[in-house]
């Protein structure tokens, strides 16, 4: 029976590894590991053996807690196993324990408590299943898209594994044949009611028990490594392997064999742009396909299907790794035997990876924001938004094949370096609205000046986020903070290009401003946009561009805290904050602007029920700004209704983007009654330069 198991298993793993190297290679995740070791064991540590995302989410990480350490403590019951097994056919007793700790009382206490914990943990997954189920909460489930099937069969196999080991070492108890003379309370219990049987029954009971749990462990075996359940043994490698950045961090630069693509000499014809088809993926796409639990967890929390959008980010894997089993036979057969495969295959192999008929439907693909909350979530470290972006990129350099209003925003970023296409000389134009003086940088920075202000493009353009620009500047101009700004000289970022998928003209821009801040000098940068914030400090080294960046509220917070800022008069709001995406999830910034909000004197502020590293997006990451939202609900819409749960005076944020499009969202719940007409959106640091000069809340008429 083993000899048969371990021979169907290596055959499937052998499959799955030549399904895998099918794809592009990605030396720069072992590299990655190789050189970061230290940090690397400690994921294991916390990811894998502590569960410290899956224990987010109680009672159902509890669960997994107590069956996945059921899998490894439980080892050392098939080994005595074995051993019973083989020293009984040699002796005809088989009476076995493990060397040195095989009749530690300690160890019998920890086999039977964990198999009872696990026992209770198959309950709790039944009921939540259940309570669950796609068939009564429809879109509402986690579980909607999963395949339910496979995963009723585990849990009665591990069911099996359980109760069979139970009647095996009970039986032992009676015969005299178990190794620990104490500690095994639950065997022992079910030892005592098997023991009027008489010892001819509990014999026979310990060798059947004996060998029915050595085959349900080998049958167990075969159906993981053909099911879901294959993340037993893939979950540690995807961890091992995964980016590992405090947030999100950089999107990845684009790859082809491994290598970075230089523009300047890439060929389309021969070279990778993006993922067009399924080879183009890496190995580590396909470890992330073997993976995936179908848990539902990114389901769940995403912001494009809370919002009837056809995205799942945990369909986005299944439907490729299904299509990747369904077109393997081509994929690992070579140029003689895909003459003979069948033509089921073969019309399989016409499916485009993107497309109306194709994997992956361009709704789908179009209707990411980027907000990292599918990565944040997934207890596996699946990298949803680097699929997502390889195929934008595919589809937008190669295929042009985009949303018509993400066109004009890229021309206007060619031509005019912002995504609204205004000319560069209005980048300075609010530093005239202020009653002090503002230094542009001309050709260096001056020598006094601590900070580069890294206004953005829509700080410096759009009126309501000027508001915002204009209270940093103040603010650092009452802390005597010295600071110069680049005026018209800025260019966007590019990272709207970027998340859009058109990675030639992110390079473009990225490389002109980071030539024009080396020529300027520039070694220290403030930005209030997140997007800017998350560009210039982890994307822009990957082009030689290193500075050291903080965000506007990370600066504001610190000056508060050393007492160059000081709160003093009293804003007696209720407030509630909306954690921006690419500060928070992405960066991790989420103590600073609510310790900038809790040093006002009077604010009370209320959290929305989704905050945090469960915070919802506002809509218009992944350069969703620029597209419009054609299917189901409005995500800010969304936002907002959850934001009025709270009845806030006020609503707070720190970035651009959320402050534009939480505005627009409360501007059409004015307008239908649902908001009251005081109600506002407002960044935190508005909320500190009211309080600081003591300035009265502005009206809305105002």
């Amino acid at each position: 029976m083993t000899a048969a198991a371990v021979a169907l298993t290596a055959r499937r793993a052998l499959f799955l590894y030549r399904l895998a190297t099918v794809g592009q290679p990605a030396p720069e995740r072992v590299e990655y590991a190789r050189d970061n070791a230290g940090a690397e064991l400690k994921a294991q540590l916390v990811e894998v053996f502590g569960q410290r995302k899956l224990l987010k989410w109680t009672p159902s990480g509890t669960a997994h807690f107590f069956v996945m350490w059921a899998f490894f403590i439980l080892l050392t019951v098939y080994i005595e196993a074995y051993g019973a097994l083989v020293q009984g056919a040699v002796t005809g007793t088989p009476d076995f324990h493990i060397p040195l700790i095989g009749t530690w009382p300690v160890l019998a206490f920890l086999q039977d408590f964990i198999a009872a914990a696990a026992l209770i943990g198959l309950g709790a997954f039944a009921v939540i299943r259940v309570k669950n189920s796609p068939k009564t909460l429809g879109r509402s489930s986690r579980f909607s898209g999963s395949h339910l099937g496979g995963a009723w069969l585990v849990l009665f196999m591990i069911f099996n594994v359980i109760w069979t080991l139970f009647l095996y070492r009970a039986a032992a108890i009676n015969t005299g044949n178990f190794p620990y003379r104490s500690g095994a309370f639950v065997s022992e219990g079910v030892a005592a009611a098997l023991r009027p049987l008489g010892e001819g029954a509990n014999d026979a009971l310990e060798h059947v028990g004996l060998l029915l749990h050595i085959a349900v462990m080998l049958v167990f075996l075969v159906i993981v490594v053909y099911s879901k359940h294959l993340h037993i043994f893939t979950a540690p490698l995807n961890v091992l392997f995964s980016r590992r950045p405090d947030g999100m961090g950089a999107a990845q630069p684009m790859r082809s064999g491994g290598k970075l693509l230089d523009f300047e000499e890439a060929d389309p014809d021969t070279d990778v742009f993006g993922r067009g088809k399924l080879e183009d993926t890496s190995w580590k796409g396909f470890l992330d396909f073997y993976t995936c639990t179908e848990c539902g967890r990114c389901q769940s929390q995403c912001p494009a299907w809370n919002t009837d959008k056809p995205l799942s980010p945990k369909m986005l894997i299944l439907d490729q790794r299904d299509h990747a089993f369904k077109v393997a036979p081509y994929l690992l057969a070579g140029e003689e035997q895909r003459k003979d495969l069948h033509e089921d295959v073969l019309a399989l192999l016409d499916k485009p990876l993107v497309g109306e008929d194709g994997v992956i439907h361009p709704d789908v693909l179009w209707s990411c924001t980027n907000c990292g909350a599918c990565v944040e979530q997934c207890p596996v470290d699946i990298e949803h938004i680097d699929h997502i972006l390889d195929m934008r990129r595919y589809q937008v350099m190669v295929e042009s094949s985009f949303p018509s209003e993400a066109g004009v925003m890229l021309k206007n970023l060619e031509n005019k370096g912002n995504p609204w296409g205004m000319s560069e000389m209005k980048r300075a134009e609010w530093v005239e609205e202020l009653d002090f003086e503002v230094e542009i940088v001309d050709d260096k920075m001056p020598e006094d000046t601590e900070y580069l202000f890294w206004v953005g493009c829509a700080g410096a353009l759009e009126d309501r986020a000027k508001k915002t620009t204009k209270a940093v500047a103040e603010l650092l101009h009452i802390a005597g903070v010295k600071f110069a700004v680049l005026g018209p000289m800025e260019a966007c970022t590019g990272d709207p290009a970027r998340r859009l998928g058109m990675e030639f003209l992110f390079s473009m821009l990225a490389q002109q401003n980071i030539e024009t801040l080396n020529d300027a000098g520039v070694k220290k940068i403030v930005a209030t946009c997140p997007h800017c914030f998350n560009t210039l400090a982890n994307e822009y080294p990957q082009l030689g561009g290193n500075y050291d960046v903080v965000h506007h509220t990370q600066l504001l917070a610190k000056l508060v805290e050393e007492g160059k800022l000081t709160p003093i008069t009293p804003i007696e709001e209720k407030i509630t904050y909306h954690d921006p995406c690419f500060l928070g999830r992405h960066n991790k910034v989420y103590a600073q602007p609510r310790d900038i909000m809790a040093k006002v004197p009077g604010v009370q502020t209320q959290e929305m029920h989704r905050c945090k590293d469960r915070g919802f997006c506002c809509g218009a990451g992944g350069a969703r700004m620029w597209m419009e939202e054609r299917i189901g609900k409005r995500i800010n819409t969304e936002r907002v209704d959850e934001a009025l749960t709270t009845d806030p005076d006020r609503v707070s944020t720190a970035c651009p983007f959320c402050l534009v499009m939480l505005g627009d969202a409360i501007s059409e719940k004015k307008n239908s009654g649902e908001a009251k007409e005081s109600l506002e959106v407002v960044d935190v640091a508005q909320l500190l330069i009211r309080s600081v000069k003591g300035e009265a809340p502005a009206t809305p008429a105002s």
